[in-house]
């Protein structure tokens, strides 16, 4: 389990952010209690803004009812329904893989591209998911199809509504040159958009630096995570990303101090 990997790896304190899901938290809550781990509870969402694909992080929302809890069904299904066109489209392109051979890699209720990808990988298809993305699943690709998805402001208010805290995740993947970036971040901060996840694996320390101080100008939290996503092909690992990724402690604390309970 992630919470006994990172409380053996002398962690202080974790975020758990599926895609779509809160599947999992009461047991990881009472890992956590026992182990003496901060946790804080959250999910990952695919979010548009003006034409512009971003992840958002929410932070503090715990399983249940709720604005946010509530459009997660809503959500998976989507999810659902995309990912059977998109095994079957790769059936037709002579890619002879199952939607069992694709759950088999999910381990949860959460599936979607990159666990079709690893079931290309597992047929020997394809050498890495960053193959399979980049030769058929990438946005736009032979196997694509798009799926439901929440405005950023939208997600920005569920989150808000249901007491919880709204980060922009891993902000280099936003396909926004800087200027328009900037600007973008300045209207979702008006609409209570909470933080900006600074610190990750795919940030150079320099970028690191530069989106702190983004975050700093426009009141929002600079937080930090490893993105790690289970033993896959990528290197990212619980508590260092790649290797040299540090999280601010304040970072739990400022986004603890934000969550509604």
């Amino acid at each position: 389990m992630i919470v006994t990997m990172a409380a053996e790896l002398g962690l202080d304190a974790i975020a758990l952010t599926d895609h779509d899901t809160l599947a999992g938290m009461p047991e990881a809550k009472a890992a956590a209690d026992k182990m003496g781990l901060g946790l804080i509870p959250g999910v990952e969402l695919s979010v548009n803004h003006r034409g512009t694909k971003i992840h958002m992080l929410v932070y503090g929302i715990e399983p249940g009812t709720g604005p946010i809890q509530d459009k997660l069904e809503h959500l998976r299904s989507g999810r659902t329904a995309r990912n059977h066109k998109i095994v079957a489209a790769l059936v037709d392109l002579g890619y002879e893989i199952t939607m069992d051979d694709v759950l088999r890699h999910a381990h949860g209720p959460s599936v979607g591209r990159p666990h079709i990808a690893d079931a290309l990988v597992e047929g020997g298809y394809i050498a890495s998911r960053d193959e399979a993305f980049a030769d058929l699943l990438h946005d736009g690709g032979v196997a694509y199809f798009p799926r439901i998805h929440l405005s950023a402001i939208e997600a920005i208010e569920l989150a808000t509504e249901s007491g919880g805290v709204s980060v922009i995740a891993h902000p280099k993947t936003v396909n926004l040159r800087s200027d328009p970036f900037v600007e973008m971040l300045k209207e979702l901060a008006s609409k209570g958009l909470g933080g900006i996840e600074a610190h990750h694996p795919m940030h150079d320390a320099d970028l690191r630096h530069h989106l702190e101080g983004l975050a700093h100008q426009l009141g929002l939290i600079a937080t930090g995570g490893s993105d790690y996503h289970g033993m896959t092909q990528r290197t990212f690992r619980i508590g260092t990303g790649t290797g040299d990724l540090r999280i601010p402690p304040e970072a739990f604390d400022q986004i603890s101090s934000l969550i509604r309970r």
